[in-house]
């Protein structure tokens, strides 16, 4: 689960983090009231979206060359301009693809004397199997870049989970950035404050870009992108409680109200699996033939035939779907409750696409006679081979 910039750093504040003072707005009118509460002169209007990049980000109904979505503000009535230009429009940044984000919410923040921006996150190592501190001394908008082009300017620090961050962690963390004086000291609080966030609130994911030295030596989250383990939310309710759910596929929550593992992509192919490694195999093969998957949607290993409905309603929601490829391997989960859900679901919603199914394991030639009998146009695959070149002949 994601959450907004102003979230996350509430949350890091709650650790001990030093942020700046800020107000969370969702419309013009409360734009001035925010900015005057703040000591300002300078003032950092950001568009809150479940996206990076947004500092280089576009805004479709802008001109090309208008300002991205983070701008500066040297005064309240400068912040609510750009408000105005800002709010109910679409961003488009290098993370948002194409359609971009409409940004519905907007984050005024007093400005900071930056003397170095510095990138630091956090995340699992998985060659360790643990927590890694991710260092640069190239922090900002071209963290990308720098990874591309410089990879040697960036740095892992590799936490023993039993120690935590001990103070040799910190001096080498240190180390990788050249901190002196003042953020030196901030050091020593900061980065145990980090870890300590990440492990217990669950964090998939904590990304500081900038971290930034002041003119006065010391350190500041200037900006935080957070995300949470979603197997975790039933211990942590205050976490829950941030989700934005305008800011998520309406197919997706539908999805996870059923407990099933649904992914929006880019193509015109929906695909109905069960399990994550012959989700990987279907859309691949759909690759191989010259198309791309409009989606995936995991029934699991236990789904009844509600379920199983359920998931072929989400697929068909999605207008870019023009096939559905129905690809199961009955283990645990049976063949013949599959092919029931599929019936049930196209009696109900309909059927105005191609529907191509391959059914193997427990229970297949049960699931087969009844999608069979059905009465549906449906097409019966052999292998996944075959399943695949007849559903890309079928779209076309």
């Amino acid at each position: 689960m994601n959450i907004h910039e102003y979230q996350a750093k509430q949350v890091l504040k709650g650790f001990g983090a030093p942020v700046a003072e800020g107000v969370a707005v969702t419309s013009v009118d409360q734009v001035e009231a925010a900015a005057k509460s703040l000591p300002g002169p300078l003032y950092v209007v950001k568009s809150q979206i479940h996206a990076g990049g947004r500092g280089k980000g576009k805004f479709k109904e802008l001109p090309a060359d208008a300002k991205g979505g983070v701008r500066l503000a040297f005064s309240v009535e400068e912040a609510v301009a750009h408000a105005k230009e800002m709010l109910g429009n679409t961003l488009v940044t290098a993370q948002t693809g194409d359609a971009g984000k409409q940004v519905n919410r907007l984050y005024i923040e007093d400005g900071a004397d930056i003397e170095r921006e510095l990138y630091c996150s956090l995340l699992v190592d998985r060659a360790y199997g643990r927590i890694a501190f991710v260092v640069s001394t190239e922090g900002g908008m071209d963290i990308e870049t720098v990874a591309h082009d410089t990879p040697e300017k960036i740095q892992n620090i590799v936490i023993d989970p039993s120690a935590g961050v001990t103070d040799a962690d910190v001096a080498a963390i240190t180390a990788a950035y050249g901190l002196t004086g003042a953020a030196a000291e901030d050091a020593k609080s900061l980065f145990p404050a980090l870890y300590k966030a990440f492990v217990e609130k669950d964090m998939d994911m904590l990304e500081v870009n900038p971290l930034i030295v002041m003119k006065n030596g010391h350190l500041r989250v200037l900006d935080a992108k957070v995300s949470f383990d979603g197997n975790a939310l039933f211990r942590h309710d205050d976490i829950k409680a941030l989700r934005d759910e305008t800011e998520e596929d309406a197919k997706e929550i539908e999805a996870s109200k059923w407990d099933l593992a649904y992914v929006s992509l880019d193509g015109n192919i929906g695909c109905m699996v069960n399990g994550a490694g012959l989700a990987m195999a279907t859309m691949d093969i759909i690759k191989l033939y010259g198309k791309e998957p409009a989606n995936f949607c995991d029934v699991g290993g236990g789904a009844g035939k509600e379920k199983v409905a359920a998931a072929f309603k989400i697929i068909t929601a999605d207008p870019n779907v023009q096939g559905i490829l129905v690809n199961i391997f009955g283990g645990i989960m049976k063949c013949d409750v599959i092919a029931e859900g599929v019936v049930a679901a196209v009696k109900e919603v309909g059927l105005k696409v191609p529907l191509v199914v391959r059914l193997e394991g427990t229970n297949a030639e049960l699931g087969k006679k009844i999608l069979n009998e059905s009465g549906l146009t449906i097409k019966a695959a052999d292998d996944l081979d075959d399943a695949a070149q007849k559903i890309v002949a079928a779209v076309g």
